[in-house]
Parts: structure tokens; C-alpha cells; sequence
């Protein structure tokens, strides 16, 4: 969005926030690279479809129902389409980065309105190319897009030579993982690996979300750090001899693309990670990453990259993350949008706005 922002004024409309006898309204707050945060605040107490039809009338309030200028709508999740379908746009992008339908606690009414997103969206673009393949056939114009890399970011990583303060007592050889610990994550496959190795100690950082933190196994070498900010991210990840990612494999895991490959990649941490397909294509394929089976295939793959040199892999990792960034992700996005607002690319069928409070499941 900090990349569009540079063509379009950006307005991004979070999820909404509840507090104690408040009127409804926006809370809007500018960032620096240009983009502009409204979060709807709303009393606590309200039922679903009051939560709905307040979001819609804060939102029409904010942009109006009709556009007075071109104007995108581009959704990263269906549940928007509730309280914006009667809003008017010229184009309608669905930004597809999870397969939503098979996460726990999935609703009819999410399917339902990822649904009507389809029949509405004037372009799709998914955040993997295992996505890709299975949203190619739901609509006439999906483009694939694997997430990108800030490479300079992570990149600091590389010579941030001071620990965090909650890292820097953790013993050599460290494995780390960052990101939302949640059902995708394999925690069995986590406390496995600690047991077989209880010299190695394991990082973990990153909110718990949608499972009960007692369920994760507690171990003197696994360390529980909790959500960080993405500027520390590189600091911990100095500190780290192998990132691990210890994905389920699930249906929620199925169609995943994860952005923290080429991060680890960038931050010149090499990563061991269990078999998601679009891990393995294309980095365990070009040898970027070594993909394990079990907890004792991580093991012996951790080792062999705790014993080899980092060079010969650096270089062929900096080819790699060359070909990409965020930069031409957003400038061939971009021109994918232009294409459909000038006609070059055909748009979706007309359709009358379908703005309509739906009960939850």
C-alpha cells in the first residue's frame, strides 16, 4: 500500500474497535509513507448487524456512496463486501492472500460473500502460486503474485551485531521462527524437535492467536519471546544459526505462501521448514531452503546447515531475491488495474449492489 500510495491516495479501513459507551465515529491517523488508517470505533454491545450497518454508514459518511473521482475498492477480505457492497467504485480488486474457507471457525457467511466478491472483483490477485491454481477457474482475470521481499529491511540482519535484551542470555545454536502462532503452526512437531536436541535453543516469536497458549509445549530450550514489532524483527533475527518454520500441514496450510521465507532469506538466515508447497516451489527446488518430513529429518537437515559454509548459499540466495521486490510486485499490479480501467481488459459483469446485513453462522 506505501507503493500505491505513490499513485493513488490510499485509505486503509481496518476492523473495528469496541469501547465503552462511545459514539460511533473514525479514528484516522496518517503513516509516513503516505497512507492514511481509519478504524471504526464502536460502542460496546452490539449485535452483529448493528456492527455491520454501523461500519457502512461510518465508511459512506467518510468516501460517500457515489465517487466523485476514479475510485478503487481493494479487498483483503470478504467480510468488507457486508458493509461496502452498496458503495460505488470503478474498480474492484480482491487481493486473495489465504484459502479463508478452510481456517477454523470458517462461517457460511464468509463462503457466501467470498461468493459475491468473485462475481463483483474486476481483478483477483492471489498471494501464491498454489492459490493461483486454485482460484484460476473462479474468475476470468486472476494473477498470481508470491509474496515479495523488503530486502533492505531484513537485509540489516545481516550486521546488527547487539542481542535484543530477551535474547541475548539464550544459548548457541538458536533456531527462530516469527510470525502469528496459530493453528498453521505444528506445535507437536515444535517440542519433538526440542526433545531431540536439548542443546539447541528454539525462538519463538510472535502473538498467540485462535489456540489456547497452554497447548504449547513448554521446554527450558523453547522460548516463548510473544509479538514483536516488524523494525525489531531484524535484530532477533541477527541472533538466529537457522530459522524454522514448523507449518502444519492442514487445511489451513494447504494454499499458504509465506512472506517470512524471503525474509529469513534476505536476513541471510537459512531456514529449514516442513513440506508447504509453495515453499517447496520454488526454494527447496533452487536449494535455497531444505525442507523436512519429521522431526528428525529437521534435525538432520539443521545440522547439515550448522556445519556447511554460508557463502556459496548467500550468493545464490542474493541471486534469487534480485528478481523481486515489492517495487515491481505493485508496478505490474498496477498495470494489471490500468489495463481494466482503460478497457484493454474486459471488466466483470455489471451487477446491482447487493448491500445486505447477513446474520451470523
Amino acid at each position: 500500500m506505501s507503493r500505491a500510495a505513490k499513485h493513488y491516495r490510499v485509505l486503509v479501513i481496518e476492523e473495528p474497535i469496541f469501547k465503552p459507551n462511545v459514539q460511533p465515529h473514525m479514528d484516522m491517523s496518517q503513516r509516513p509513507q503516505g497512507v492514511t488508517i481509519a478504524v471504526p470505533v464502536l460502542p460496546e454491545g452490539l449485535g452483529h448487524e448493528d456492527v455491520i450497518a454501523e461500519q457502512h454508514d461510518l465508511i459512506e459518511e467518510l468516501i460517500g456512496r457515489e465517487a466523485t473521482e476514479p475510485r478503487v475498492f481493494w479487498y483483503y477480505t470478504p467480510m468488507a463486501l457486508a458493509f461496502t457492497s452498496g458503495l460505488e467504485c470503478d474498480l474492484c480488486v480482491y487481493d486473495n492472500m489465504d484459502e479463508l474457507s478452510l481456517f477454523r471457525g470458517a462461517s457460511r457467511e464468509l463462503i457466501d460473500l467470498e461468493n459475491s466478491l468473485f462475481a463483483r472483483a474486476d481483478i483477483v490477485f492471489t498471494g501464491g502460486m498454489s492459490l493461483y491454481e486454485a482460484k484460476r477457474k473462479r474468475h476470468h482475470n486472476v494473477h498470481g503474485f508470491p509474496s515479495s521481499i523488503d530486502a533492505g529491511h531484513f537485509g540489516k540482519a545481516r550486521c546488527v551485531k547487539a542481542d535484543p535484551a530477551d535474547q541475548a542470555a539464550i544459548p548457541h545454536p538458536r533456531l527462530g521462527f516469527f510470525g502469528v502462532i496459530d493453528e498453521r503452526m505444528d506445535v507437536e512437531l515444535v517440542g519433538q524437535v526440542a526433545d531431540l536436541r536439548p542443546d539447541w535453543q528454539f525462538v519463538m516469536i510472535g502473538p498467540v492467536v485462535k489456540i489456547d497458549p497452554a497447548s504449547l509445549p513448554q521446554r527450558p530450550n523453547i522460548h516463548w519471546l510473544g509479538g514483536k514489532s516488524y523494525d525489531e524483527l531484524p535484530a532477533y533475527l541477527s541472533g538466529w544459526n537457522v530459522g524454522f518454520m514448523p507449518f502444519a500441514l492442514n487445511e489451513s496450510t494447504r494454499f499458504i505462501s509465506p512472506t517470512k521465507t524471503p525474509e529469513f532469506l534476505a536476513a541471510g538466515v537459512p531456514v529449514v521448514s516442513t513440506a508447504i508447497t509453495d515453499v517447496i516451489r520454488p526454494y527447496g527446488d533452487k536449494g535455497l531452503v531444505e525442507i523436512a518430513h519429521s522431526a528428525e529429518d529437521v534435525v538432520e537437515k539443521a545440522e547439515a546447515i550448522l556445519s556447511r559454509p554460508k557463502e556459496a548459499w548467500l550468493a545464490k540466495v542474493d541471486r534469487h531475491l534480485a528478481s523481486g521486490s515489492w517495487d515491481k510486485t505493485w508496478a505490474a499490479m498496477n498495470t494489471l488495474m490500468e489495463d481494466v480501467m482503460d478497457g484493454t481488459t474486459d471488466r466483470a459483469p455489471a451487477s446491482l449492489p447487493i448491500y445486505a446485513t447477513t446474520p451470523a453462522e
